[in-house]
């Protein structure tokens, strides 16, 4: 890749990820500035920075690190949750992470150590998804408590905190994202009416369902 080339890669990337942080936002993932987006571009990590409004971000300002955390790119300050993405980028083949407050995921965190088998699109996420113990936010105990959960997952809630969802673009991480809250809205909806227990699949059913995802969508 020439100079050229790679320089347009970031600019792609980096509009890519302000166009996915707008739209955790408007589709009620996050409040705010909460929540915080990366794609990786070989050894270089663009990620969303600190405090600043995501409508505000602009094309002369990308922000990036290397995977030792040390700023490359950028005047703004990275997001707080830095040590949580690259721990997904130093320990899985992830090449984008999306992090949200989204409500109904951090809800079941509250309630339970994993999501229930309530939907055979769990198995997109490689199984039940767990839930990660709190630590404090930005905190690399919160990372390593995050790679636990995420061992075989593509994605793990955080306790009293959001979830996290990985993926090899980021449409899919964002995709991933949305179905682990879908699924946590199902889980509580069908849960709320009084004297009964939602039905749920077994792991067999789940890794079923997996197999005839894996041909899902258009071929050729």
């Amino acid at each position: 890749m020439t100079g050229q080339q790679r320089q347009q890669a970031i600019e792609q990337a980096w509009q890519d990820l302000v166009a996915t942080a707008r739209r955790t936002a408007a589709e009620g993932l996050v409040v705010g500035t909460s929540g915080n987006v990366s794609v990786r571009i070989g050894g270089l990590v663009l990620v969303t920075p600190s405090g600043v409004p995501y409508e505000q971000l602009a094309a002369e300002d990308p922000v990036a690190v290397g995977l030792d955390g040390r700023q490359l790119l950028g005047d703004l300050t990275p997001t707080s949750e830095l040590p949580l993405h690259l721990a997904v980028y130093r320990n899985t083949p992830a090449a984008a992470v999306v992090h949200t407050h989204a409500v109904h995921a951090t809800a079941v965190s509250t309630l339970v150590p994993e999501l229930p088998l309530i939907h055979y699109m769990a198995a997109a996420l490689g199984g039940a998804v767990q839930v990660a113990p709190y630590a404090l936010y930005g905190s690399d105990a919160l990372a390593a408590g995050m790679l636990q959960a995420l061992r075989g997952r593509t994605a793990c809630l955080l306790q009293n905190h959001g979830t996290v969802s990985y993926g090899d673009s980021l449409a899919q991480a964002y995709d991933r994202t949305a179905q682990l809250e879908w699924m946590c809205r199902l889980w509580l909806t069908a849960g709320s009416l009084p004297g009964h227990t939602p039905t749920l699949l077994s792991e067999a059913q789940v890794r079923e369902a997996g197999e005839k995802l894996k041909g899902y969508g258009q071929s050729g």
